[in-house]
């Protein structure tokens, strides 16, 4: 007499005898036929578009370092090349460009309310307010000369604007500290000094603002995003999770970050004097609510020197998304700005 006993085997749904005579247990081994498995995935996942963009003949490839979209889902891609300021439709074609300064090293483009143009320049230590048609507006920081001062920045590396129109610059490479002005670009204050512990920074990278008035810090080295309010007062800390390179805010508040996985600090002869995460190990995207819940995790493959495929990313600067959800990243080693159609 046989008992036959059926189980799950590991939780797969595969039905296998459990016990015969004489309590003989029989092995199986699990079955690599996923037909009966639902062919469906459902987390929001990204195809890259080939024909993204239609870059004009004689356009030299350049590190893209940061990418904003409009309200009609116009790209505006930062890059150091000439023109540096570069629009493209949501289909790809190529609008308009301009902006050729030989001492311009493209950091980081933000379109404020009024979607005027605003372009970090951490080759001339200023932060630039322009009209989308190139027409200079304002200008913060002393063009060429670099300081730390209520009058000059060091390297800065973004800008976001709070609820009521104030302009917040991560002074970042040099200074290590955020800068407070109104409206009118009169200064107000600023926080932070170089460090690891709370308040301080190691290379603030990048800066947003949500709708609340909540200004999220990219403290790259430090591993962490760090949440103030507009008057300095640290409220969070996110720390442990991705080194992080850039943010987008989208309009529910949700907290875009795009960098690599936490890393040890290594030295490569390639980049000596580089900071962390350079080269990064891979390229992640992670989506936050406002209070640092992870409600998104997304990765592309790291591109090697000089042979990326479509799809991959080498040293990720920069996203925005558009009004559809899709994404548009921009990279350093790879030099070229790529769209990501969002799927489910």
């Amino acid at each position: 007499m046989k008992i036959q006993l059926v189980s799950l085997f590991f939780g797969l749904g595969v039905m296998i005898p459990a016990m015969q005579a004489q309590n003989t247990p029989q092995i199986a081994s699990a079955s690599t036929n996923t037909s009966n498995y639902p062919q469906v995935n459902l987390a929001t996942w990204y195809q890259v578009d080939t024909n993204w963009p239609q870059r004009p003949a004689g356009f030299k490839a350049a590190a893209v370092s940061s990418v904003a979209v409009d309200k009609a889902d116009n790209v505006w891609v930062f890059t150091r090349t000439k023109p540096a300021v570069q629009v493209y439709s949501t289909e790809g074609k190529y609008l308009k460009g301009w902006w050729d300064s030989p001492k311009t090293v493209a950091h980081t483009i933000k379109l404020d309310k009024d979607e005027n143009v605003w372009l970090v320049d951490v080759g001339t230590h200023t932060v630039r307010k322009h009209k989308q048609n190139g027409e200079l507006l304002l200008t913060l920081g002393v063009d060429g000369v670099p300081g730390s001062d209520e009058k000059h920045f060091n390297r800065p590396s973004d800008v976001t604007f709070g609820p009521q129109g104030d302009i917040f610059v991560s002074d970042g490479y040099g200074n290590n500290r955020v800068m407070r002005f109104d409206k009118n670009g009169k200064f107000i204050k600023s926080w932070g000094t170089m460090g690891t512990g709370a308040g301080n920074f190691s290379l603030p990278h990048a800066i947003a603002c949500d709708s609340k008035g909540r200004l999220y810090v990219a403290d790259r080295n430090n591993v962490r995003v760090q949440v103030y309010n507009t008057d300095g007062k640290l409220l969070d800390s996110w720390n442990n999770l991705i080194v992080p390179w850039s943010f987008w805010v989208t309009e529910k508040d949700e907290i875009w970050v795009c960098g690599s996985s936490p890393m040890p600090w290594k030295f490569d002869p390639k980049y000596p004097t580089l900071p962390l995460g350079c080269p990064p190990k891979d390229q992640v995207f992670m989506k936050f609510n406002s209070s640092g819940k992870l409600l998104q995790l997304w990765t592309v493959p790291k591109g090697e020197d000089g042979q990326e495929k479509p799809g991959d990313l080498n040293w990720v600067h920069t996203m925005a998304l558009d009004s559809k959800g899709n994404i548009y990243a921009g990279d350093i080693i790879g030099k070229r700005v790529q769209k990501f159609i969002r799927q489910n």
